[in-house]
C-alpha cells in the first residue's frame, strides 16, 4: 500500500440523498429499481448513475447495501450513495458492508436510517484514492466470480429443465418421428434432430462416438402415441404415481432449544427458493434427535409441504439438496419431504415431473391453510404421470447427473469464495493486509 492511512467520516467521500417513489415498473423494462431489499423490479426511468451504492432506509432490511454498475431507480425505502471520487465504489461498498449500517439506525417500531447518521461515521482509510480503488477491484473479484458461478448454475438448470420438457412433456423426438413417417422421411434420423436441436448438416459434422450416442438415444422413443387417462402419451409408456417409485418421507418436528451451535443442520421451509430450488442460507443448525430415513444428502430430492408466502411460491415446489462443508449431517424439518427412490436414477426424473406446471397445479389442490398453507400427505406420493422405459430413464439420469454434479461443485467453489472474501476483507479494509498480498 503505497498511502498512509488516515481517520475521517463517511459524509467526506460519499454523497447520501434518499430516494423517490418507485416508478412505473414493466417486465420488458432494463432499468432495475431498487428498494431497501435490493432489486423489486425495472422500470424505463432512472434516478441514479452507474456506480452508485444503494442502502437500506426503513424496515427490517434497514441498513443492507447494494452496489450497482449500470443506472438505476433509489426508491424512497433507500438511500443514494454517490462516490466523490472516480473509480471507488467498490471499495466504498465493501467497506459500508462492513461498517454493519443496521447498528446505526434508530427507531423501536419502525428501524430507521438517516443521512445525518452516515454522514458523522468515523472511518479509517487510505488516503490515495488509487489506493482505495484497487482494494475495491480486488474484493469485487470475488464476488464476480460468484455470480458467474450462480449464473452457469442456473443455466444448468435450465438446460436440464428444457430436455425434461422437450422429451417427457412435449414428447419432441416422438412427434418428430410421427411427422418423419408421414411425410416419408426417416424418423431416426428425425428424432435426432429434435433431441440435439441440429440440423442434418450439424449432425453429420458431428464425430462417430457422437452420432452413435444420438442414434442410440433417438431409437429409445417409439413412434407412436396413445390414449390414456392421462391424454395421449407415447406407445409403451405406463401411467404410474409417484409412490410407484419412490417413498415420500416427513421430516423432523422440532423445538427451539434443539436449534443450536452443532454440526448438524435442518433443512427448513427456507432452504426453498420462491418458486423452487434450494437455498444454502435456510439452514439451522440442530441438536435433536432424527430417524436415520430423516438425514439427507446432496442430490436428495425434497419438496416443500408448507409454505407462509401469500402467493404461495413455496408450497409443492422441489429442490435439490447441496452439499454443505460446515455440517456432518443434514435433515430434513417437519415442513420438508424427501422423495426417495428405489432407483437412484429416477430422482433427476421425478425432480422434472415436479417442476412442471401440472404438478404444481396438482398439489394446489391439495394444500389447505390460510395463513400457513399445508399439504395434503398424499399429494405427492398420488400423483400419476406417464413413465418411459427403464432405458430412457438411464439415459436422461445420465445427462442431467453430470449438470447436477457441476451445479454442486460451483455451488462448493462459491462457498470457499465467500469464506475466503470474509476472510480478507477486513483485512484489507483495515489495512491489516495489502492487495498486493491477495492472489
Amino acid at each position: 500500500m503505497s498511502s498512509d492511512w488516515i481517520e475521517t467520516s463517511l459524509g467526506k467521500f460519499i454523497d447520501f440523498k434518499n430516494g423517490r417513489s418507485s416508478p412505473e415498473r414493466s417486465d420488458d423494462a432494463s432499468i432495475p429499481v431498487y428498494g431497501s431489499n435490493g432489486i423489486i423490479g425495472y422500470s424505463e426511468e432512472s434516478n441514479a448513475p452507474d456506480n452508485c451504492l444503494i442502502i437500506g432506509r426503513v424496515g427490517s432490511y434497514c441498513g443492507s447495501v447494494y452496489h450497482s454498475y449500470s443506472q438505476c431507480w433509489v426508491t424512497d425505502n433507500a438511500i443514494l450513495g454517490l462516490p466523490k471520487h472516480e473509480g471507488e465504489s467498490e471499495f466504498w461498498y465493501f467497506l459500508l458492508l462492513k461498517l454493519d449500517l443496521n447498528n446505526y439506525r434508530s427507531g423501536s417500531g419502525q428501524p430507521l436510517l438517516n443521512q445525518a447518521t452516515l454522514n458523522s461515521i468515523s472511518i479509517r482509510i487510505p488516503e490515495l484514492s488509487e489506493d482505495r480503488a484497487s482494494i475495491g477491484k480486488r474484493l469485487m473479484m470475488f464476488d464476480n466470480k460468484i455470480e458467474l458461478n450462480r449464473q452457469i448454475n442456473q443455466t444448468l438448470e435450465q438446460i436440464a429443465q428444457a430436455v425434461f420438457k422437450s422429451w417427457f412433456v412435449d414428447f419432441e423426438p416422438v412427434k418428430a418421428k410421427i411427422e418423419a413417417k408421414q411425410n416419408g422421411q426417416d424418423p431416426e434420423r428425425a428424432a435426432m434432430r429434435a433431441i440435439s436441436g441440429k440440423t442434418d448438416e450439424q449432425l453429420d459434422a458431428l464425430s462417430l462416438v457422437q452420432r452413435q450416442q444420438l442414434t442410440a438415444t433417438a431409437a429409445l422413443f417409439t413412434d407412436e402415441l396413445e390414449g390414456s387417462e392421462l391424454g395421449e402419451i407415447p406407445k409403451g409408456w405406463n401411467i404410474k404415481e409417484v409412490q410407484d417409485l419412490a417413498k415420500t418421507i416427513k421430516g423432523k418436528s422440532y423445538k427451539s432449544s434443539e436449534l443450536v451451535e452443532s454440526n448438524t443442520a435442518l433443512v427448513t421451509l427456507k432452504s426453498f427458493n420462491r418458486g423452487g430450488g434450494y437455498r444454502l442460507d435456510g439452514l439451522k443448525e440442530y441438536t435433536g434427535k432424527y430417524k436415520p430415513e430423516q438425514e439427507v444428502f446432496a442430490g436428495d430430492l425434497i419438496i416443500a409441504y408448507t409454505d407462509v408466502t401469500q402467493a404461495a411460491d413455496v408450497i409443492g415446489k422441489p429442490a435439490m439438496v447441496i452439499s454443505d462443508s460446515h455440517y456432518e449431517h443434514l435433515v430434513i424439518s417437519l415442513d420438508v419431504a424427501v422423495v426417495r427412490p428405489e432407483v437412484d436414477a429416477h430422482k433427476y426424473f421425478l425432480y422434472g415431473v415436479a417442476k412442471t406446471a401440472v404438478f404444481q397445479q396438482h398439489t394446489r389442490s391439495y394444500t389447505t391453510g390460510t395463513t400457513v398453507l399445508h399439504l395434503g400427505k398424499s399429494a405427492v406420493p398420488e400423483y400419476k404421470f406417464a413413465k418411459p422405459s427403464e432405458d430412457l430413464l438411464e439415459t436422461y439420469s445420465c445427462i442431467v447427473k453430470s449438470m447436477f454434479d457441476l451445479i454442486n461443485e460451483r455451488v462448493e467453489e462459491n462457498n470457499n469464495l465467500e469464506s475466503l472474501r470474509d476472510t480478507v476483507l477486513p483485512k484489507l479494509i483495515s489495512g491489516e493486509l495489502e492487495v498486493k498480498d491477495v492472489a
